[in-house]
């Protein structure tokens, strides 16, 4: 398998420091605000990154952070815990947020078919691991006391910026907007390993430490909680691209300093969903959830279907256009999927090869619109229905499409024998689904989307019945 390296910047053969074995760890969310379909891609992409590495026989050990504290409003240490503005714009406690947030992740993940980690740990639960850290940091000379604060000292590194190049005016306060400087710090490109008392009086969690009572910085989490859970050696790290500087660079730093030897072999970073007015950002407001989609009578496996169709290192151009055009492709292959019958022998060598197209496409850096297209070639090869549809099944323990799941559901939606179009039955289904969650609102506007299509729904003793106008 070639993956592409962030911190080789090239594209390499995936090896692991124990053969047939992946530690592999992913940034989780900042448990403040809904995740936005943005945030998603990344995890659908690493989830379909996982998954196909157990498809092809290695053990997967996933970890993943939960951010409930420390990661402030900007890259450069300054503003608000996000944590703390989500309590204040709800009128909650911190860790009423927290929850929250996180079960309506974990619920968003689930309807995106997106494996939840082995191992989830939030930030809130490690803090002697982060203390135990930051002081073999400080013993080792690699990070000091100013203002309150403990901070990482880059100046001791050989190398910092190891995925990208930067222009040191670029760095002057920070890499994000709103970034005011930190006069405590001996470099500009120091950053927090804990803040105090000194800081953010409001802050409402803190805990004892050797240096006063407060708070982890947000880069010492995703360190600790991998370096406990994985070990000493991490084989993958994954995360969208806008982590790999201030954060991902600040956790190889910091890992690297307190190890003494190199940590994590493979970066591998998902690019950004764009809107028309730029990259997706719960900061500008208005954002796209899972949820907004299922109002507007999306299935949430039409925007993973989306995201898969486009290279997981290109920017993913988001429109409605977009998103009405993979709904209506999705729909399509599980009606064709639909009409196989399960039966006829398995010609064993065709099957092989098809196995095999499928194959190279994702060992070639995780192409799934490659690999789609070879779902494509399965349709259209000679394999019997039988084999077709194993090959289907097979090929979707990555892609986690549910496609067999679907084609039965439209073969179970067909009425007085007669095809129903894929897009309507679609929409039948999710007019069900708002039916029973009581969403009237939904399912009205949803009868009038399978009425425009020439279709009227009768409820009946028998069930939901649909009729053509």
């Amino acid at each position: 398998m070639k993956l592409y390296n962030s911190l080789t910047r090239s594209r390499d053969e995936f090896k692991t420091h124990t053969p047939g074995r992946v530690e592999m760890y992913t940034c989780g969310p900042t448990v403040y605000h809904y995740a936005h379909i943005g945030n998603l891609r990344t995890y659908i992409m690493e989830d379909v990154l996982e998954k196909y590495l157990k498809w092809t026989g290695y053990t997967v050990n996933r970890v993943m952070n939960i951010t409930d504290v420390g990661h402030l409003t900007s890259d450069g240490d300054t503003g608000d815990d996000k944590m703390l503005k989500g309590a204040k714009r709800e009128h909650k406690t911190v860790m009423e947020i927290a929850k929250f947030y996180t079960d309506a992740f974990f619920a968003d993940c689930e309807k995106l078919h997106i494996r939840k980690p082995d191992t989830v740990v939030p930030a809130t639960g490690c803090i002697g691991e982060f203390i135990k850290v930051i002081s073999s940091l400080i013993e080792k000379g690699y990070a000091y006391e100013a203002g309150g604060n403990i901070y990482f000292d880059t100046s001791k590194l050989e190398k910092y910026y190891i995925f990208n190049d930067f222009d040191e005016e670029d760095l002057a306060v920070g890499v994000r907007e709103g970034v005011e400087a930190d006069g405590n710090k001996r470099s500009k490109t120091d950053f927090v390993l804990w803040f105090t008392k000194s800081k953010f009086e409001d802050q409402e969690l803190k805990w004892e430490s050797p240096w006063g009572l407060g708070y982890p910085g947000w880069h010492i989490e995703c360190s600790c909680i991998s370096m406990k859970n994985n070990g000493e050696y991490l084989d993958l790290h994954c995360g969208g691209i806008d982590n790999a500087f201030p954060h991902h660079t600040n956790e190889v730093a910091q890992s690297e300093a307190y190890l003494g030897h190199p940590w994590c072999g493979f970066w591998f970073h998902v690019h950004h969903l764009n809107t028309d007015s730029g990259k997706m950002s719960k900061s500008k407001g208005e954002f796209l959830t899972v949820s907004l989609l299922e109002q507007k009578g999306y299935d949430p496996l039409a925007y993973r279907f989306f995201c898969l169709q486009s290279h997981y290192r290109k920017g993913l151009m988001f429109s409605w256009e977009n998103l009405d055009n993979a709904a209506a492709a999705y729909s399509k292959l599980v009606a064709k999927i639909a009409q196989l019958e399960n039966s006829g022998s398995i010609d064993e060598a065709e099957y092989s090869r098809l196995r095999g197209a499928f194959a190279a496409a994702m060992d070639n850096d995780l192409n799934t619109s490659l690999a789609i297209t070879a779902l494509y070639d399965v349709l259209k090869s000679g394999l019997s229905g039988a084999g077709k549809l194993k090959l289907i099944a097979d090929f979707d323990e990555v892609l986690s499409l549910g496609l067999i799941n679907a084609a039965e559901k439209l073969k179970a939606s067909k009425s007085g024998g007669e095809d129903i179009p894929p897009e309507v039955a679609e929409l039948l289904e999710q007019r069900k689904a708002a039916r029973k969650e009581k969403n009237f609102v939904l399912a009205d506007e949803l009868r009038d989307k399978i009425a425009a299509l020439g279709y009227a729904v009768e409820e009946t003793r028998e069930g939901t019945k649909l009729r053509k106008l």
